[in-house]
């Protein structure tokens, strides 16, 4: 077996933050998938893994090249996973979540209206205010890269048409806050829909930026 000392304690958070994900209700099944960051590469959940059921000696492991060198396959999202580490280099986690009232907004048809407004001050200071929509692609479509790159580069969540979202992070941790305040933020925005709502100023939202 592989020595996989170096990145133990990567390996570790990802199975606890991909089994914490799971038993609250944010992925079912299969759907969603994990990465990091590594001194050689990334860990990313395999193909068809759920994350309540991660082994920390199997993870897929990849090296600087998205190469796939060691471990299970990984998950056939490989692509957009490097399309957001493309466009935001400095992030070290990516997670990517069908969480029940963001895959519901990923549905409603494009509009000129962001589809989830400015509510709350933290929306703004863990998402940055904004979440973009990428055009519907089948996952694993390679053809969506240059899409979510050039939208990752503009905020760094972004919503996928009728599939989830994808959310990078200075850290797994982060990555993970800031995926449940954007699931957080899309059940306020079902809860409240056609209802008048007081929405942050830009003021309001320049300052906590």
């Amino acid at each position: 077996m592989t020595d996989h000392t170096a990145d133990h304690a990567a390996r570790r958070r990802i199975v606890a933050l991909g089994a914490s994900l799971f038993e609250r209700g944010y992925s079912v099944g299969s759907a969603g998938n994990l990465s990091v960051r590594t001194d050689t590469g990334y860990l990313m959940t395999p193909t068809n893994a759920s994350l309540g059921r991660l082994e920390e000696d199997e993870l897929a492991v990849l090296d600087h090249d998205w190469q796939h060198v060691d471990g299970p396959r990984p998950s056939k999202e490989v692509v957009m996973h490097r399309a957001m580490y493309r466009a935001r280099p400095e992030s070290a986690a990516m997670v990517h979540l069908h969480s029940t009232y963001v895959t519901a907004v990923s549905c409603l048809p494009a509009g000129e209206d962001p589809v989830i407004p400015p509510l709350t001050p933290y929306f703004v200071m863990r998402l940055g205010g904004e979440v973009p929509v990428v055009p519907y692609f089948r996952p694993g479509a390679a053809e969506m890269l240059d899409d979510i790159r050039t939208a990752g580069e503009r905020c760094r969540a972004v919503i996928l048409a009728n599939h989830g979202s994808l959310v990078a992070g200075a850290s797994l941790e982060d990555a993970v806050n800031a995926a449940e305040e954007l699931e957080a933020s899309a059940q306020l925005a079902f809860l409240l829909h056609d209802r008048p709502v007081r929405e942050l100023t830009a003021e309001e939202i320049a300052e906590l930026r």
